[in-house]
């Protein structure tokens, strides 16, 4: 698995497994095929409902602690620094774990600015390994980047071919801060899987549409955590580091995207 160095010198891997709306035994049955293919990198929030599921999971697959990196969020109950404080204690109980290796504020709540202390509190405690933001657009990251004592390792973004954010991306990269994207398949918006340009690409290096439209992102520094519960597509989502797409491939490529949000509400 390729990796990606934060700025504080802490591996992440560069493709992990988002579960999003996976709920009860399916959630933990899906960590568990992941963690059988590979997968170490596993992303979930307080939002979700499932970090007890995912705790579960991970603890009866028997992979060393050490090999995992885990990634939650907090929610707008935690927003303010004490509840932020009670927020990071209820994600280490539910996940079960010493340490979280990424925590998140999840979405770029008023009192962000508020709540990252606490974050930072616990950063600075070995609770956390390394802690970051979500859903910040260029304008928001930036106030909020002049206001911390630790800068946010990752900041985790809607991101695909269509909307591939390079003006974020580059903010991001000129302060050291990882760009994630939760949406590499664009959640079911577009028909990204039949895409031609997605397709044709793929075809030349014997790869899917959707192996494609990965490839693009991690090739430009972007980690993913595409979401599926099928086995056979997290076997596919693994398979993206053993080609690699020329410069003109990467052109046509960008040229699908058209600038806009498919969410609508963390535009830059």
């Amino acid at each position: 698995m390729n990796m990606i160095v934060l700025d504080n010198g802490v591996n992440i891997p560069m493709l992990g497994l988002g579960t999003y709306a996976l709920r009860g035994k399916e959630c933990e049955r899906c960590v568990l095929e992941a963690l059988e293919l590979g997968y170490r990198l596993f992303d979930t929030a307080q939002m979700y409902g499932n970090e007890r599921e995912v705790g579960n999971a991970l603890r009866r697959g028997g992979v060393p602690r050490g090999e995992l990196f885990v990634t939650t969020k907090l929610y707008r109950p935690s927003a303010s620094y004490a509840r932020a404080k009670q927020g990071i204690e209820a994600s280490l109980n539910a996940l079960q774990l010493d340490f979280i290796d990424l925590l998140l504020i999840h979405e770029p709540y008023r009192e962000a600015e508020e709540m990252y202390p606490a974050l930072e509190e616990a950063y600075r405690a070995g609770r956390l390994r390394a802690i970051g933001v979500s859903n910040f657009n260029a304008s928001r990251y930036e106030a909020f980047r002049r206001a911390c004592t630790v800068i946010p390792a990752v900041n985790q973004v809607e991101a695909h071919v269509y909307y591939p954010r390079e003006p974020l991306r580059r903010a991001l990269v000129e302060n050291s801060t990882v760009m994630q994207a939760w949406s590499p398949f664009t959640e079911g918006k577009r028909r990204i899987f039949e895409e031609p340009v997605l397709r044709e690409i793929g075809a030349q290096h014997g790869k899917t549409a959707a192996q494609t439209a990965l490839r693009f992102l991690v090739q430009r520094g972007i980690g993913v955590i595409p979401k599926t519960m099928h086995r056979e597509r997290m076997q596919e989502n693994l398979s993206v580091f053993d080609f690699e797409l020329s410069d003109e491939e990467m052109e046509r490529i960008g040229t699908l995207a058209d600038g806009k949000s498919l969410f609508g509400w963390d535009e830059d």
